[in-house]
């Protein structure tokens, strides 16, 4: 079934509370529904099959409730919309509450409908609808999601679920849930239901800015000589994409970008300061010291990048902050981060500031001074890390990537901790998809499958570059991507280690003047090694390697694409050495989150 087919209504109105629920989805236009199957959620599973056919929504099955959510995560980071996810009583709920604290961070929209029950005490099995019944099932993950209900009739529950993606999808996006008590889901409907007029509950439009406030951003962007614009969390759309990129050289604006967010501004650009990664570069610390207005467009950890940037110091710059992300910051989580300074606060999405300033900022000569020597080179002093005989170092690995993958429309859905950022070619919104959010582990093979999904047909190649750890937590996820018959390129930068902690290990020996030889106890996933590639192979996708060395690589790549193109799923076992491919500051790497 094509995406733009929207099936109609079964001809039989309604019978059964669960059918007037599926129907409310179809009418919504969601596409996929993710489940891992539970009881709690069996008439609503009745009715997408029985009554709507399995087609708008389809059932996406997971063997994982984090894989179920993480899935819908990817996708809705390519589409730009929620997907459903059926979600089985307390249990489910507690398997995917990583997954949803990911696509909280990361302000990601997911229609999560959980189930329950029966909450009526009289009607419950013995043992298992006991120990599966919650009374608050919405306070496991209320710090973690915009809103939930629990409602206690059909006409009830329409009206939750409809208000639900209302929420989920105003900026700030989020995650949603919906806890449907089993019973209600069973109930007979013995009279017409009034299923809501889906086209007269629609999502506000972003409201612009005070004028006065944009006038003033206006007037210090114009007249400023030493600009600097850190771009966030901003839209997948071209157009605004485009604007983003004539502002920046209206100002003349040095640009700077990170990899916790998804491309948003083209990285060979001459205004694009210097490589992206998850943490903003060294090289990038004078221009933000010197820079005499700062535009943030609501980028991540302004607070903590600034002081980063002015080394404790916060920078003297005017800082405009442009973002609506105060709409859900609710104290359960330290996911707001630091409070940043903001002289011009702009409560408004950044892209619709952006157009507006476009608009207000009239064209001028550009007589500002050059950008510095030296662009996009390594200037942190540190060491960078040599491959053996049977590894691969992370440079080798990106160099052999990004050269085979190139000629093929790459989308980058993933990328790993230590991805050298100087081989990051983003000139489109969809050429880097984003990271997970929470910065955990176990989300990337289901968001690879999510957003491979979401890009079917689309002509671009999904690419999903993976740590070896991130893989194996979340690998089943793959069998997914195989059932749905989702073309996906997994390449997992093994060092057969949980690496990041061993850099945190060694900086608290260094510290405490004990061994650092002792860094990988505990840490190495070795003795035996694992063999991805069968792992791969053993839920019907196609196995490489391992791969020990670059010209092995790059023929695996090639081999690879061809899988792909021709509709598979493949994955690619890379030796990598353990190390990251350019040691980061102690600065920085006191920064690093730990895996969980």
């Amino acid at each position: 079934m094509k995406s733009t087919d929207r099936p109609e209504p079964p001809a039989a109105g309604p019978s059964w509370g669960s059918d007037a629920i599926a129907g409310l989805l179809r009418a919504m236009d969601v596409e996929f529904i993710a489940l891992t199957p539970g009881a709690s959620f069996r008439g609503l599973h009745d009715s997408l099959v029985n009554y709507l056919g399995n087609a708008r929504p389809e059932l996406l099955l997971a063997v994982h409730e984090e894989s179920a959510v993480a899935i819908a995560h990817g996708y809705a980071r390519v589409a730009g919309r929620p997907m459903a996810v059926a979600l089985h009583s307390n249990v489910g709920l507690m398997h995917a509450t990583m997954a949803i604290f990911n696509a909280w961070c990361d302000r990601v929209p997911i229609l999560l409908l959980g189930a329950v029950g029966p909450v009526d005490a009289v009607r419950r099995r013995p043992w298992v609808d006991w120990i599966h019944t919650a009374r608050d099932l919405g306070s496991m993950i209320r710090g973690y999601v915009k809103w939930d209900d629990l409602p206690g009739s059909v006409p009830a529950a329409l009206e939750a679920i409809l208000r639900a993606r209302l929420i989920a999808t105003t900026p700030p996006a989020g995650p949603v849930f919906v806890c449907l008590d089993a019973t209600l889901q069973e109930q007979p409907i013995d009279e017409p239901l009034e299923v809501p007029p889906i086209g007269r509950f629609l999502a506000a439009q972003p409201a612009d800015p005070p004028a006065e406030a944009l006038a003033r951003a206006a007037a210090l962007l114009g007249e400023a000589r030493r600009p600097v614009m850190l771009v966030g969390r901003v839209s997948t759309d071209v157009g605004d994409w485009d604007r983003r990129v004539a502002l920046a050289e209206r100002l003349g604006a040095r640009v700077f970008t990170d990899l916790k967010t998804g491309a948003s501004f083209p990285t060979a650009h001459p205004l694009h300061g210097c490589p992206p990664g998850l943490f903003l570069s060294a090289e990038a610390w004078p221009a933000i010291r010197d820079a005499d207005v700062i535009l943030s467009l609501d980028w991540i950890d302004l607070a903590g990048t600034l002081r980063l940037a002015g080394e404790g110091a916060l920078p003297a710059a005017t800082v405009i902050q442009c973002s609506v992300d105060q709409y859900c910051h609710n104290g359960w989580s330290m996911d707001h981060q630091g409070l940043p300074p903001a002289d011009v606060p702009l409560l408004a999405p950044p892209d619709r500031v952006v157009a507006r300033l476009l608009q207000a900022i009239p064209p001028r000569p550009s007589d500002l001074p050059p950008l510095a020597a030296g662009r996009g080179t390594r200037q942190d002093g540190m060491p960078v890390a040599t491959g053996t005989a049977d590894a691969i170092t992370m440079t080798g690995l990106a160099e052999r990537c990004v050269e085979t993958l190139a000629d093929h429309h790459p989308s980058y859905i993933r990328l790993p901790l230590g991805w050298p950022g100087e081989h990051c070619r983003f000139a489109h919104p969809l050429d880097y998809i984003g990271f997970d959010g929470g910065g955990g582990l176990g989300s990337g093979p289901g968001m690879a499958v999510g957003a491979g999904l979401a890009l079917r047909g689309t002509g671009r190649l999904p690419v999903a570059i993976l740590g070896d750890g991130d893989c194996l937590m979340g690998v089943t996820a793959l069998w997914t991507g195989v059932h749905q018959r989702v073309p996906l390129l997994v390449v997992v930068a093994n060092n057969e280690s949980f690496l990041n902690d061993e850099l945190h290990q060694e900086r608290v020996a260094r510290t405490r003047n004990r061994p650092v030889e002792n860094r990988g106890i505990g840490v190495r996933i070795g003795d035996p090694p694992i063999d991805l590639a069968a792992l791969a192979r053993a839920q019907g996708a196609v196995g490489i390697g391992p791969v020990r060395d670059e010209a092995e690589l790059a023929a695996a790549l090639k081999e690879g694409i061809e899988h792909v193109r021709g509709g598979a799923l493949c994955l690619i076992d890379v030796r990598v050495a353990a190390e990251y491919s350019r040691a980061t500051s102690s600065a920085v790497l006191r920064k690093i989150p730990s895996r969980r």
